[in-house]
């Protein structure tokens, strides 16, 4: 089965760039041999989209077009498939297996991988092996959410999401209706920043927070989406990294070396204990609940309410 849908593919793509002018779903049905097998109209037209969907996702590009008697057509022009002349030198090369190497334990293994290989095709210096070991460390970003490919295809096509989404401080998941930017990891964890249609303001979300299935939406997005930079920005402040002043924590000696890192001062406190100061930001109080007993908020007020607001979320799960 998977090699017939590769020779239906391979032969798709091939009607698409052998054309000079668009060609209609009849006439496509009529070229492609397992379209003639079809059994009928819904059962071809399912198939062609899938397999149409499957050629943009390899990374073919297809126009739609739409002649004047409204019949739509389509076609991969050969010069908005044809790639430049690629030239890497070594460190070029080590770069993208570093790059590659990072997503070897994630649903983007697949992709990398493939796509080093057509670099290699393409050009890339055969005495360059872009897997090999150029240090001592070994890149890796964790991805354990089921929601993280769902919705990275969803900010790749621009498709708006449901999803049931609870806060640290709620008891139970609410419902968001969300126009996908760009997911970020901080600190470990993985956020999605987008546009909340009925908050209608920018909000990030925390996978790990995300509960059921992810489920697309048809529509196109309401609100522009902004550059790259901006979305790591907003990210960053939601995470807690835009510090605007200072708390007040005691952490327990030996532990929590990732606050220890941030802080400005440190005191021993004696006992098994240090003060702490360390900066203050959006997120900081979703941060130190994960350190446990081994953190106690001394200041401010606000900063410390929260963390047991969270915690008690926590216990009553």
């Amino acid at each position: 089965m998977a090699i017939a849908k590769a020779e239906r593919l391979m032969n798709l793509a091939l009607c698409l760039l052998g054309t000079r002018r668009p060609l209609s779903k009849r006439e496509l049905r009529g070229s492609v041999e397992a379209y003639l097998e079809a059994g009928s109209d819904d059962s071809f037209n399912r198939m062609f989209e899938r397999d149409k969907d499957d050629l943009r996702e390899l990374g073919l590009i297809i126009d739609t077009v739409e002649n004047l008697d409204g019949e739509v057509g389509y076609l991969a022009r050969r010069d908005s498939n044809r790639l430049p002349p690629v030239t890497l030198d070594g460190e070029e090369a080590a770069a993208l297996g570093l790059a590659a190497k990072v997503w070897q334990q994630a649903r983007l293994a697949g992709a990398a991988s493939g796509a080093l290989q057509k670099l290699r095709a393409a050009g890339m210096p055969e005495d360059v092996d872009p897997y090999e070991s150029h240090g001592a460390l070994e890149p890796r970003i964790p991805v354990h959410e089921a929601s993280f490919e769902p919705l990275m295809l969803a900010c790749r096509d621009r498709r708006p999401v449901v999803f049931d989404y609870r806060k640290a401080t709620a008891a139970r998941p609410e419902q968001r209706h969300v126009e996908p930017w760009a997911l970020e990891c901080w600190r470990g964890h993985w956020y999605l920043a987008g546009w909340d249609r009925e908050r209608q303001a920018e909000r990030v979300f925390r996978l790990s927070r995300i509960t059921g299935k992810v489920r697309s939406r048809a529509g196109r997005f309401k609100a522009e989406v902004p550059d790259v930079v901006t979305v790591r920005e907003t990210v960053a402040s939601w995470a807690g990294e835009s510090a605007t002043r200072s708390a007040l924590i005691r952490l327990r000696a030996g532990a929590g070396y990732p606050l220890r890192a941030k802080a400005t001062s440190v005191r021993e406190l004696g006992d098994g204990w240090d003060e702490l100061e360390i900066p203050y930001g959006h997120g900081l109080d979703a941060w130190l609940v994960e350190f446990g007993p081994d953190v106690v908020v001394l200041q401010p007020a606000e900063l410390r309410a929260d963390v047991v607001d969270r915690l008690r979320a926590v216990a009553k799960d």
